[in-house]
């Protein structure tokens, strides 16, 4: 039985490190900042059909201001899952590219 507590105990420490920014409080989503906003506007631009021939032009700067948020999450998160949230869309944005 102690062993399954050490467990719980474990996997609480690793949540509360992986979620929980420097003030203790838990921390999932923020509220959109200027790159999301950004790219969610162009990647709509770039899918509308009668704006076609500005879809890669549209594309290729949504993509900027996501590799954007991604980076400053990465160096900048307020805790280890925005982080690595930023890390992933980084890789997958180079995977894309390449």
């Amino acid at each position: 039985m102690s062993a399954i507590i050490k467990v719980m105990k474990r996997i609480h420490i690793i949540l509360d490190k992986l979620f929980r920014d420097k003030n203790g409080k838990i921390v999932i989503g923020q509220l959109p900042n200027i790159p999301i906003i950004g790219w969610f506007v162009f990647y709509i631009l770039s899918i509308l059909e009668f704006l076609k021939e500005y879809s890669q032009l549209s594309s290729s700067i949504s993509t900027a201001f996501l590799f954007t948020w991604a980076y400053l999450e990465l160096t900048q998160g307020v805790n280890y899952f925005r982080r690595i949230l930023g890390a992933i869309a980084i890789i997958f944005i180079i995977y894309n590219w390449i």
